[in-house]
C-alpha cells in the first residue's frame, strides 16, 4: 500500500515539468471519440479522454482530480486544462506500460491482487456495525472492571447432549453463588480453568478488548456484587461476579530492575511513595504474599535488589544500573525501560505498584512479584487518550478479533437477501449421511460420495452442488483430539465455514460493479502500478544506471552546477586568552620554519592537556558556518574574539574562487536533474507516439 501512496504521488510530480513549461506539441484537439461507454436506460456517455483509442471516462478523471485539490479550490477551464494535461502525461505512461505487457506478468497480478485484498475489507463488513463496535470498545475502556469467573468447560464441537449439562451445571453452580455460598470456594470447587485452584476465579481488573466479546459485554453489563446467568464462550459456559468497577487510570511508562527468583516462590510485596512533603508512605494496595525466610536464592535476590535500591537512593543513574544489574536483558539495554501499559498487562503487583507511584521520577521500594524482586522508576503517565487518537487502532483490533463476526454475518445476511439465496436441506443430510466417523479421524475419502452431485446452495447465478461440498470437506479434514466430537457437529462447522466463504467471495467479485468509489480506487491502483514499474524502467533506473548519459548531461549543463566563492580555513578555539596567544605565536614560528600544519599545531599546544584548543578545518561557503562568515575573506589569521567561554580565531588558508562542482561533489542533484531530463525527453516520445484527443465539453462539464 505504501508504494501506490508514492505512486499516486508522483503521478502529479513527475508531470509537471511537462505542464509547467507547455510542451511544444500542439494542445491535443478536440475530436470525436471513437469508443463509447453504454449505460443502461441512457445515452451512450462520451469519453472524457482517448489515448491510442482507449476511452478513459469523467467519473475516473474527476475522482483524482478533486483527490489533488483543496475541496475549496476554485474549479475553472484553466484549472481542468492544466490537469488534463498532467493526466494525459498519466495515462500515456499506463499505456506504454500495457503496450510492454507489464499488466501480464504475473508479479504484477499478485501485486494488485494483494492491495485489493486490502481494499475489499471495508466493503465486506458492515460499516455501521463496525462503527458501533469501535464506539462501545472505545466507551468500555473508560472503566475497568474486576471480576471473578467459574469456568464449566465445553469443547469446540459439543454435542447437544453435552451443551445442556454444561449449561445445567453453570445453572446449578451460579444458584449456589446467588443463595451466598462463596464464590471463590465455588470457583476451586467446580471451575475447568486451571488457575482457579490458586486464585479462586479472580480475573483482577481488565478492561475493553482484553476478554473475548461475549465474556466482556456480560462483565460490563452486569452490576457489581451481582452474578451474571451463564454466558457462552468458544471456552465454555462462564458465571461472572463482578467485584468492582472503577474509573480507567489510563497508562504509565516505567523502567525496572528485576533480580529474578524461581517463579513458584512468593514473598512479601512492599510498596512506598512519598507524600507531599517527601516522605515514604506504604501504599494502600500492598500485595503480602509469604516470604520463604530460609530460602538462601531469595534471600540473596532480595538482598541485591536492596543494595541496587541503596545507590538509586544515594543518586546513581537508575538507567545505568538496570543496564548493569537487571536480570532482564531485553529492557536493561535501555536502561529498563518498558513500553506503556495500562490495566491488565502486567502481573498485579507489578501493575499495583506502577500506577501507586505519584510523579515522575518516583522510585518504589523493592517489591516481590512471581518473576523476582523489582524497583520501578516512574517516567511518565497519561489519561485515557481521545476516540480520535485511538480509534484507527480500535478498527484494527476489531477486525483480528472475534467480534469481526458481528460484521460479517450482517453482510452474509445482506447479501442472502439480495442474491436470493437457496438452500436444499435435503440434499446436504443426503451428502451427510455418507460422511462416517472417518472424518473424525481425518482419513475420510470423498469417493464415497462420487454419487451425488445435487444442487445444495445457490448465490444469484451461482451454485453449488453437493461435490464441491464433498471436496470441501475431504481437503479440509483433520484428526480430531476432541473425543467427544460427532461427525454431525463437524460437518455442520466445516459446511457452516464454506456457505459463508463463497457468499462473501461472491459479494467480492460484485464490489467493481456496486461501488463506484472501489471501481476507481482499484483502476488508481492498477494504473500506479504500472506507472512505478514504467517510470521506473525509463527514469528512476536508468538514469543510475547510465553513467555515460548522467556524465554527458553533467557535461552539457555544467554551468548549473558551480560553487560559490569559498574559502579553505581552519577554525582554533583556545580555552582562553593565554593559550589562544601562544597558539598564534606558535603558528608565525612554525611558518616562518617552513613546518606549519594543524596537526603539528595541535599536537604542541595540547601536550599538557587535550582540551587547551580544539581545531576544525575544511572548505566553506557562505552561509555554511557562522564562526567564518563573520571574518574577513583574506589570507591569513583574523582577529580573536570570544565564543561560549572559548577564544576564536580563523586562519583562512586560501581564497577559492566560483568553480564547477566535481560530478562526484553534486551527484544527488545532478542525477534529479538527468531524471527530470529524461522524463521531458519520454514524454516528448509519448506523445508522438501515441494519439491523444480531449473532449473539452466533457472536461469542462465537471464542477
Amino acid at each position: 500500500m505504501k508504494r501506490y501512496v508514492i505512486v499516486i504521488s508522483l503521478f502529479v510530480l513527475t508531470t509537471q515539468l511537462y505542464a509547467q513549461t507547455k510542451a511544444k506539441q500542439a494542445t491535443p484537439s478536440k475530436s470525436k471519440a471513437p469508443t463509447v461507454k453504454i449505460v443502461a436506460d441512457k445515452e451512450p456517455e462520451k469519453p472524457i479522454l482517448v489515448i491510442d483509442g482507449i476511452g478513459i471516462y469523467k467519473d475516473e478523471f474527476e475522482a483524482i482530480f478533486k483527490k489533488n485539490n483543496p475541496k475549496n479550490s476554485v474549479i475553472d477551464r484553466k484549472a481542468l486544462d492544466e490537469y488534463a494535461e498532467l493526466f494525459v502525461n498519466f495515462k500515456l505512461k499506463v499505456r506504454e506500460a500495457e503496450k510492454a505487457g507489464l499488466d501480464t506478468l504475473t508479479s504484477f497480478k499478485e501485486e494488485l491482487k494483494g492491495y485489493r485484498r486490502q481494499l475489499a475489507q471495508p466493503y465486506l463488513m458492515d460499516k455501521d456495525v463496525n462503527d458501533k463496535l469501535i464506539q462501545e470498545a472505545y466507551d468500555r475502556s473508560k472503566t475497568d472492571v474486576k471480576a471473578s469467573h467459574v469456568l464449566i468447560k465445553l469443547n469446540p464441537e459439543p454435542s447437544p447432549k453435552d451443551t445442556l449439562e454444561a449449561y445445567n451445571k453453570a445453572i446449578m453452580v451460579r444458584d449456589k453463588a446467588v443463595k451466598g455460598e462463596n464464590f471463590s470456594n465455588l470457583a476451586r470447587q467446580f471451575s475447568t480453568d486451571p488457575s482457579a485452584a490458586q486464585n479462586g476465579g479472580d480475573l483482577g481488573y481488565f478492561t475493553s478488548m482484553m476478554m473475548v466479546y461475549p465474556f466482556e459485554s456480560a462483565a460490563y453489563n452486569t452490576a457489581v456484587g451481582q452474578i451474571s446467568m451463564p454466558i457462552r464462550t468458544k471456552y465454555g459456559y462462564h458465571i461472572i461476579k463482578v467485584e468492582d468497577k472503577r474509573s480507567a487510570r489510563g497508562q504509565v511508562r516505567v523502567a525496572h530492575v528485576v533480580v529474578r527468583v524461581p517463579a513458584e516462590r512468593d514473598s512479601t510485596v512492599v510498596s512506598t511513595t512519598k507524600d507531599a512533603d517527601g516522605k515514604d508512605v506504604n501504599t494502600s494496595k500492598t500485595i503480602k504474599i509469604a516470604i520463604n525466610k530460609n530460602d538462601k536464592e531469595d534471600l540473596e535476590a532480595l538482598k541485591k535488589i536492596n543494595e541496587i535500591a541503596d545507590k538509586v537512593a544515594k543518586g546513581e543513574d537508575f538507567a545505568d544500573l538496570a543496564q548493569k544489574f537487571s536480570d532482564d536483558r531485553t529492557s536493561g539495554r535501555s536502561g529498563g525501560q518498558l513500553a506503556w501499559f495500562g490495566t491488565g498487562r502486567m502481573v498485579p503487583e507489578f501493575e499495583s505498584v506502577a500506577f501507586d507511584l505519584k510523579d515522575i521520577g518516583d522510585v518504589s521500594k523493592p517489591f516481590r512479584t512471581s518473576f523476582g524482586y523489582h524497583i520501578i522508576k516512574l517516567l511518565d503517565r497519561k489519561g485515557v487518550q481521545s476516540f480520535d487518537e485511538v480509534k484507527g487502532d480500535l478498527k484494527m483490533k476489531i477486525q483480528r478479533d472475534s467480534r469481526a463476526q458481528i460484521s460479517r454475518d450482517v453482510v452474509i445476511n445482506r447479501v442472502k437477501k439480495e442474491s436470493n439465496f437457496n438452500e436444499d436441506s435435503k440434499a446436504y443430510a443426503e451428502l451427510l449421511s455418507k460422511i462416517d466417523t472417518s472424518y473424525i479421524s481425518g482419513k475420510w475419502n470423498v469417493e464415497k460420495a462420487k454419487s451425488l452431485n445435487k444442487y445444495l446452495f445457490s448465490i444469484g447465478n451461482t451454485s453449488f452442488a453437493q461435490q464441491d461440498l464433498a471436496t470441501y470437506l475431504a481437503d479440509n479434514q483433520s484428526k480430531q483430539t476432541n473425543k467427544e466430537a460427532t461427525v454431525e457437529s463437524l460437518v455442520r462447522t466445516a459446511y457452516t465455514g464454506f456457505q459463508e466463504d463463497k457468499i462473501i467471495a461472491f459479494e467480492d467479485s460484485k464490489l467493481e460493479e456496486k461501488y463506484k468509489d472501489f471501481r476507481l480506487l482499484m483502476q488508481e491502483y492498477r494504473d500506479g502500478i504500472l506507472l512505478f514499474e514504467i517510470t521506473d524502467e525509463n527514469v528512476w533506473s536508468k538514469a543510475l544506471e547510465d553513467t555515460t548519459g548522467l556524465r554527458e548531461f553533467y557535461n552539457a549543463n555544467v554551468k548549473n552546477y558551480m560553487w560559490d566563492q569559498r574559502v579553505d580555513a581552519t577554525i582554533f578555539k583556545a580555552k582562553d586568552d593565554k593559550v589562544a596567544k601562544s597558539t598564534i605565536k606558535l603558528i608565525e614560528k612554525l611558518k616562518k620554519k617552513g613546518t606549519y600544519s594543524v596537526e603539528n599545531v595541535t599536537k604542541e599546544i595540547n601536550e599538557k592537556s587535550a582540551l587547551d584548543l580544539q581545531t576544525e578545518n575544511g572548505l566553506y561557503a557562505k552561509g555554511e558556518n557562522e564562526l567564518v562568515d563573520g571574518v574577513e575573506w583574506k589570507e591569513g589569521l583574523s582577529p580573536k574574539k570570544e565564543v561560549n567561554s572559548q577564544i576564536v580565531f580563523i586562519s583562512i588558508n586560501k581564497v577559492l574562487p566560483p568553480q564547477p562542482k566535481a560530478i562526484n561533489e553534486a551527484k544527488g542533484t545532478i542525477t534529479a536533474d538527468y531524471q527530470t531530463y529524461l522524463e521531458k525527453q519520454w514524454l516528448e516520445k509519448l506523445r508522438s507516439k501515441y494519439k491523444v484527443d480531449i473532449d473539452r465539453d466533457v472536461l469542462y462539464s465537471i464542477q
